[in-house]
């Protein structure tokens, strides 16, 4: 499984509508992307103007499907505006749970 871990330093006055909006991302990758395994809205403990997102996607492919789907077209246009700088994104192969552990949890997500 492929991964990325995203921190988003956000402007101050802005976390709730990016939360906002970063849950309905969350929501249409997970319910709608075959390839999508897993997208975590984290605040982080440190700084309340600082959130990550956690994604695990089957492979480079579903990722590189999620950057053109609808939902996540709309939260990049929506949300844009919003950062304090550009996101910093770091990629990952898990290790654990096992590929097909996350195929099986995908389904309890979303409902």
């Amino acid at each position: 499984m492929f991964a990325i871990f995203v921190t988003i330093q956000v402007k101050p006055g802005f976390v709730d509508q990016l939360v906002e909006a970063s849950l309905d991302d969350a929501l249409g990758s997970v319910r709608d992307e075959p390839g999508c395994f897993r997208f975590d809205v984290l605040h982080d403990s440190t700084d309340p103007n600082r959130l990550h997102l956690y994604e695990v996607y089957a492979d480079d492919a579903a990722f590189e499907a999620h950057g053109k789907t609808p939902h996540f077209l709309k939260w990049r246009t929506t949300v844009s505006d919003w950062f304090d700088s550009e996101p910093v994104v770091i990629r990952c192969s898990t290790t654990f749970p096992s590929d097909e552990r996350w195929r099986a949890q995908k389904s309890s997500l979303v409902e």
